[in-house]
């Protein structure tokens, strides 16, 4: 019986030490899962203070530059080219020779033109010299021999009448003296309407014909040397000569590209820009031209804002000039232009990665660091942008900690852990740390793999030396 007491005990405290480890694990692992639901989540973020500072809108397009004066010289007439007097990067003044064209026949006729103008001009001094004033002598002898022969028609038929009228003169000798007197007075009229005319046109139509001769013959002229003149190909603006494309004895086609002379003192870059962009632009906003290789970009500024649209692209074309010449500047490069449309003063300005769009599409917000350390979301009015900064117009104050970094899709109220960026020059000191231990490993390496090849050289060697 005693046996089978102890037993029986001894079962009880096995079943009762089950029970108790049991509830202990059980009461672990409620004690556990309490613990993990009352933690709150906390996120790791990175903060910025929202500055005061002035900030510009910048538009960026590309454009390609462009001289502001270039000519393309062509000459007026076809003939074979005589002779090049510039070469390509040839620097050359307005009104420079460049090249001459085969003339000979030209010339010919501009000395033979010269020649009927000469002779034109010596007829027109002729007949103002000496044929006008013989005319008018003529005429005004003509009138006053007409002149006595009517007074003399006129003496004899007062005469007669006389006597025709005392009977002492038959009817015929008045008849006929009646003819001669209208005869005389006709012959007289004439005479002097010639005489005046003679002196009141006569001279002013002599000397418009003498002088339309000679205009003529001056026109032939000056129209044979205009030809000449077309042989000779002369620079319109100041410049360099760019392009050359033809060589001596080759044929000059009429209103064919002969020579290309470019001002390269002033240098525009010219841009298509959206309309939307370029309605903000002015003449005389500052600019600046990022020429590829490049580390400094050029200051310029914006000459002209084209006042049409291009149909073809629907956009507009503007101008930005260089404010000093630079040798990176050449024609037909393509370069980065950013333009500035507007700027604001003391304006609070916060990362552009600090701004994020409300997903239900009603506006943007940003999200401050509190002193609770939780983060909360801040609506906000937004004004202009440059790319890396952005106007905030309302919403927030001046030095406020923004999250610039770990905040995106983070709800209101998220507790936060602030941690400060790393800095660049520690970035900097770790990574070449990092470099001379891998360069210290490698040399590690390359003098254990030495040593090995010097004993593997001498385990060959030994068994020569003991073979000798």
């Amino acid at each position: 019986m005693k046996i089978k007491s102890s037993y029986g005990t001894l079962k009880f405290f096995r079943h009762a030490a089950m029970a108790a480890g049991i509830a202990v694990v059980f009461g672990f692992a409620w004690g556990c899962a309490k613990a993990e639901k009352e933690k709150e989540p906390e996120v790791s973020v990175q903060t910025t203070p929202a500055e005061k500072e002035d900030i510009s809108q910048i538009v960026n397009e590309e454009a390609v530059i462009f001289p502001l004066q270039q000519a393309t010289v062509a000459p007026k007439i076809t003939s074979t080219i005589k002779q090049f007097l510039v070469q390509r990067a040839s620097k050359v003044k307005k009104g420079q020779l460049l090249a001459v064209l085969e003339n000979a026949d030209l010339s010919a006729a501009a000395e033979s033109s010269r020649g009927d103008f000469e002779q034109a001009e010596a007829a027109y001094t002729t007949t103002v010299a000496s044929s006008l004033p013989q005319q008018i002598q003529k005429a005004q002898l003509d009138a006053a021999s007409a002149q006595s022969a009517f007074e003399a028609a006129e003496k004899v038929y007062n005469s007669r009448k006389d006597l025709f009228q005392q009977g002492a003169l038959p009817r015929r000798e008045l008849d006929a003296a009646e003819v001669a007197l209208v005869a005389a007075r006709s012959q007289n009229e004439q005479a002097q309407k010639q005489l005046a005319d003679l002196q009141r046109v006569g001279k002013e139509q002599a000397l418009k014909s003498a002088q339309a001769q000679r205009l003529s013959a001056e026109g032939k002229y000056h129209g044979a040397a205009a030809q000449l003149s077309y042989s000779e190909i002369k620079s319109p603006i100041d410049g360099v000569v760019t392009d050359r494309p033809l060589n001596v004895g080759d044929l000059a086609m009429a209103n064919q590209p002969l020579l290309t002379v470019m001002n390269i003192s002033k240098l525009i870059a010219k841009g298509h820009i959206p309309q939307s962009e370029a309605a903000q632009l002015k003449v005389g906003n500052p600019a600046q031209l990022k020429v590829p290789g490049m580390d400094d970009p050029i200051e310029g500024k914006i000459t002209l804002v084209s006042p049409a649209l291009d149909p073809g692209s629907t956009t507009i074309e503007v101008w930005v000039e260089a404010k000093k010449p630079n040798p990176a500047l050449r024609p037909g490069i393509t370069v980065q232009v950013a333009m500035t449309a507007k700027t604001v003063k003391d304006a609070v300005v916060v990362p552009a990665a600090a701004v994020y769009k409300n997903p239900e599409g009603n506006g943007n917000y940003v999200l401050v660091a509190g002193t609770d350390e939780k983060a909360h979301v801040k609506p906000v009015q937004l004004g202009i942008h440059n790319g890396e900064d952005t106007q905030i117009a309302s919403g927030i104050n001046p030095g406020d900690p923004v999250i610039t970094s770990g905040g995106y899709a983070v709800p209101d109220g998220t507790k936060i852990k602030v941690e400060k960026p790393e800095a660049p020059e520690k970035a900097g000191a770790d990574k070449a740390d990092k470099k001379d231990a891998d360069d210290a490993d490698d040399k590690d390496k390359k003098d254990s793999g030495d040593k090995k090849d010097v004993k593997k050289g001498g385990a060959a060697a030994k068994p020569e030396k003991e073979k000798e």
